[in-house]
């Protein structure tokens, strides 16, 4: 992948790419701020702001600075109703929430994820060059967390998992188990993109099937069963938009690695075969996390029946939970290890982002949100396989993201330090799904007095 020249086709200097690129400062440290470990003993991470929060802000006020001296890119009108309406459903959600002052946090949350980063990435992102330097941020971010996880597991110092110390949790800790996970995984898809990407020189696609194959390790010792499902659905797509014979190389490498290291070195092996089977036992023999999952889907339904338009206001499943919950569900989840004594978390959403909507925001809210992410969707897969071939890479990149995040929603929902990718990766899908009015507009270079290399239309990514 590499970075945008200059007008000339030189590479530019140091001082000449700050110049150029600085806006996108806070985006690449909203992601790679990411490495920060939490303190040991912070498992409870609801409500508060850590650094990647706050260079999510500071990305949002340069592009409110940036757009006041116009110096954006100009959105469709189709692009305006996508990353608007949900704030219209938000504030419905908050307005007729049965505390509207306690739903306010939450108000502005949602705001942030899902209105104001994205909105902030569409509009500051100029071409291909910047939405892969966005994209290498998230591979960097996996790599460090991911090559954390495996020492945890070698060294039996991770979250505690089935009574032993081996759960690959990176720097987020047992408080947050899943953000790992989740990290790692957006790191493997953006490195399978890049390695069947057909636009791209081979040695930056060998790099990228490399990296790829090292990522595989860290996700299968996170123990997750709901980001082995998403990732593997979101990197066959993948596959599969890049080409058949593209796909069957790397699924063949892929075995391959999953025999060497599960089978031939024996990592993990009981406990991954035991997870791998408990995901066909979700219906016959759930285990107690798959029975909490199932009462509180049916308390989120049993909410949403009883405010079918409007929910019960944002940050109101936890009240509401035990009124529309079975005596099936456990008091809370155990966590403990890498650091951190034995705690138990409460239950306090449903673990499934479309019913959390519902049952917060109801059939409004969810229209709103889901109904963008469904045109999204559908604009980024018609781009994808009618589009440039030069950035086809981007476009692998922005729809794998979007569909592992999509896929990942059934199991999960926002929460945790990690919750701020959610909005960056609706932020690369919707600038890639939405491509600007005009494809060769240029930008004025702020300070230079320049304008921006203009391209042949479509070159720019747009």
């Amino acid at each position: 992948m590499s970075l945008a020249v200059s007008p000339f086709g030189a590479r530019p200097d140091t001082a000449g790419l700050l110049r150029r690129h600085w806006p996108l400062l806070p985006l690449a440290a909203t992601v790679l701020l990411l490495l920060a470990p939490i303190a040991a003993g912070d498992a409870s991470t609801s409500g508060k702001v850590g650094p990647a929060d706050a260079a999510s802000l500071l990305l949002v006020l340069v592009c409110a600075v940036q757009a006041l001296r116009g110096r954006v890119r100009e959105l469709s009108p189709l692009g305006v109703a996508v990353l608007g309406v949900p704030a219209v459903g938000l504030a419905v959600a908050t307005a007729t929430a049965g505390d509207p002052y306690a739903a306010l946090p939450g108000f502005v949350r949602y705001l942030q994820v899902f209105v104001l980063v994205p909105a902030a990435i569409v509009l500051l992102v100029r071409d291909a060059g910047e939405f892969r330097l966005a994209a290498g941020c998230f591979v960097v971010l996996a790599l460090v967390q991911g090559a954390v996880g495996v020492v945890q597991f070698a060294t039996h110092t991770g979250a505690s998992y089935q009574g032993q110390d081996v759960r690959a949790v990176g720097t987020f800790g047992p408080g947050d188990v899943m953000g790992m996970a989740t990290v790692v995984a957006y790191g493997l898809i953006v490195a399978t993109a890049v390695g069947l990407a057909p636009g791209l020189p081979r040695r930056v696609r060998r790099i990228g099937g490399g990296v790829a194959l090292l990522l595989v390790l860290p996700l299968v010792l996170s123990f997750s069963r709901g980001v082995w499902i998403a990732t593997v659905g979101a990197a066959v797509l993948v596959m599969l938009l890049a080409g058949i014979r593209r796909a069957l190389k790397v699924l063949l490498a892929l075995a391959a690695a999953g025999v060497v290291l599960v089978g031939g070195l024996g990592v993990g092996s009981e406990m991954v075969a035991e997870r791998l089977t408990s995901i066909t036992q979700v219906s016959s023999a759930p285990d107690q996390s798959v029975t909490d999952r199932y009462t509180m889907w049916a308390a989120a339904e049993s909410m949403w029946r009883e405010r079918p338009a409007v929910g019960v206001g944002l940050k109101g499943f936890p009240a509401n939970r035990d009124g529309h919950s079975s005596l099936g569900l456990s008091s809370g989840s155990d966590t403990a290890g890498a650091g951190q004594a034995y705690i138990r978390q409460p239950l306090l959403s449903p673990h499934n982002m479309y019913l959390l909507v519902l049952s917060e925001q109801g059939l409004i809210g969810l229209t709103a949100l889901a109904g963008g992410w469904a045109a999204l969707l559908v604009a980024g897969l018609r781009r994808c396989v009618t589009g440039d071939s030069a950035l086809r890479d981007c476009g692998l990149i922005a729809i794998g993201l979007f569909v592992w995040q999509l896929t990942d929603f059934l199991y999960a929902d926002i929460g945790g330090p990690s919750t701020v990718l959610t909005g960056v990766i609706i932020g690369l899908a919707a600038w890639w799904a939405l491509p600007a009015p005009h494809a060769a507009e240029a930008v004025p270079d702020g300070g230079a007095g320049r304008p921006w290399a203009r391209t042949a239309p479509g070159a720019d990514g747009r």
